[in-house]
């Protein structure tokens, strides 16, 4: 894992109303790091996310990428420098294809730049990604509408247009929510390939076992403000953090 910092967050606050969902946050992520986010439902986790892909402007702080101020930037020019996200409540275009749901990663200006604008057969590249995150390349489902897809596919969709714009960068909010045991177990493979290439990962999780299995490291967030940060097994041993939040959970 490299040194070198790729992304800080520095005292992220997002008010709404009366209410903080994320309250002075400051980390940092090195690059070809892991990094899970941790905490319990409305702690602050995904607006977190959103600061950090611009669908959110913060009401203080900064948010610093590859030495470059991104606070407040539009999302489209967030993904263009090479921050990627998937969501929790997958969006794909539920009337094509499912292997022409990454056109629009495909014919980005971002990848016109990385290509040299030689963008060969935008379809094989399609999927090719596809088969990388688990469809299977001759069956129906590459080829069928988004719309008629099972939910666990769509989830691999939402990661394949991750991957597709060839980021720095990819943040998961939730990849593993609402999938079965069996999903869940066929999709850590996946995620343990990005990392053996070297991918850096900002993982938003419920599903403490399958992320602590990938993670480098942890921030936990409660009430917006983040409680602890380290290393899983360092975490999972903190007081504040199992009074918290894995009070529940530490016995799954």
């Amino acid at each position: 894992m490299s040194e070198k910092t790729i992304l800080q967050a520095q005292d992220l606050s997002k008010n709404f109303g009366g209410v903080k969902a994320v309250d002075g946050v400051s980390f940092s992520l090195r690059r070809n790091e892991v990094l899970g986010v941790i905490g319990p439902n409305g702690s602050g986790k995904t607006t977190l996310a959103n600061l950090i892909t611009g669908f959110v402007k913060p009401s203080r702080g900064k948010v610093i990428f590859d030495g470059k101020n991104i606070t407040g930037m539009a999302p489209y020019k967030v993904a263009d420098l090479g921050i990627a996200r998937s969501f929790q409540m997958v969006k794909p275009f539920y009337q094509l294809p499912a292997f022409k749901n990454l056109n629009v990663a495909l014919l980005s200006p971002r990848l016109r730049r990385l290509s040299g604008g030689r963008f060969g057969d935008r379809d094989a590249m399609a999927k090719d990604l596809l088969e990388e995150v688990g469809f299977e390349r001759d069956s129906w489902v590459i080829t069928h509408q988004a719309a008629s897809l099972p939910h666990g596919y769509l989830k691999r969709l939402e990661l394949a247009k991750c991957m597709a714009l060839q980021p720095e960068i990819i943040v998961l909010d939730e990849l593993f929510s609402g999938l079965s045991l069996a999903e869940v177990a066929s999709m850590v493979p996946v995620i343990e390939k990005l990392v053996a290439q070297g991918k850096t990962l900002v993982m938003i999780e419920h599903r403490l076992k399958e992320l602590f299995r990938i993670a480098d490291r942890v921030i936990v967030l409660n009430f917006g403000q983040k409680i602890a940060e380290g290393v899983p097994a360092e975490v999972m041993e903190d007081p504040q953090v199992r009074g918290a939040y894995l009070g529940s959970e530490a016995e799954e």
